[in-house]
């Protein structure tokens, strides 16, 4: 079974509209309480299989797992989650904080998932929200799988401006500011930011409303990890441009209070990993989940 199913479709010549609707087009869609509104769940695979929910970065959706989907639901029940304010996913109750959003994440895990059945994989903002969720559900979880986050208190590098959109700009100069920032924040290798991604961030900042920035110096990770009761894993882009001053420095802070900590560095590969590099990134995360 191939480990980047959509490389047939990129080959294909399919527009990036229709690759996402055609990853999308047997996806249930399930709803839990959130806010004023609904979580919105996305689930693929067969029922009865091992469930693997992946939580998405700041300003995404499920998008972020258009790569990782096609190859974990030919072996998995695979369920995506758009992060309260986010993606389709109401806006979070307050405080609007990464806490306040992992309330209605703990509680969607506890009525869609019997105790000890999934695990939890989550990418940078998804991660920070994850780890507040985990508080609440202690032991609930099968593991906890992080990718690429910040908020574990430690130094950050020095600050980059991003490119942002301006309300008189043509179609394409608006995707030129999404392809820049892509190349600043998300992939090691420029040449790799193809249509299809730059199509996804666009898509992502129109419908974000929840704006997670402000909280990637905190150090809230560090401190929910003490409460965190499954076992930990990890898998970080070698080339991470928000993983200063080093991957290695943050597999540290957290073996800090999970000594069992399983790392897998993918090389060649930055903050984005899972587009990046798809068929290592995907073939690490079946092997750490046993898949």
């Amino acid at each position: 079974m191939t480990l980047d199913p959509l490389a047939e479709l990129i080959a294909a010549g399919l527009s990036p509209a229709e690759i996402r609707a055609a990853v999308e087009a047997d996806a249930e869609i399930v709803r839990t309480p959130c806010g004023d509104g609904d979580l919105v769940w996305r689930r693929w695979g067969r029922a009865g299989a091992t469930p693997v929910v992946l939580a998405h970065g700041g300003s995404g959706s499920w998008r972020h797992w258009i790569k990782t989907v096609p190859a974990l639901k030919q072996r998995a029940e695979v369920w995506a989650v758009d992060l309260p304010g986010l993606g389709d996913s109401a806006y979070p109750p307050h405080p609007h904080t990464p806490a306040g959003c992992g309330l209605p994440l703990a509680q969607g895990l506890k009525m869609l998932f019997p105790k000890g059945t999934v695990h939890l994989v989550a990418f940078s903002f998804g991660a920070h929200v994850s780890s507040w969720a985990l508080t609440h559900l202690k032991d609930h979880m099968a593991s906890f799988t992080i990718t690429g986050c910040a908020a574990l208190g430690l130094p950050q590098g020095p600050g980059k401006e991003f490119p942002r959109e301006e309300p008189d700009m043509s179609e394409d100069e608006r995707l030129d500011v999404h392809r820049r920032l892509l190349e600043v924040l998300m992939f090691r290798d420029p040449a790799r930011i193809d249509a299809l991604a730059v199509w996804l961030q666009a898509e992502n900042i129109q419908l974000a409303r929840f704006r997670s920035r402000p909280f990637a110096r905190s150090d809230e990770i560090r401190r929910n990890l003490p409460e965190i009761m499954c076992p930990l894993k990890a898998i970080w882009g070698g080339n991470d441009q928000t993983a200063w001053p080093s991957v290695e420095a943050r597999y540290e802070v957290l073996r800090e209070h999970h000594p069992e900590l399983v790392t897998r560095t993918i090389p060649d590969a930055g903050h984005w990993v899972m587009y990046e590099q798809p068929v290592a990134y995907n073939a690490a995360l079946i092997e750490l989940l046993g898949l």
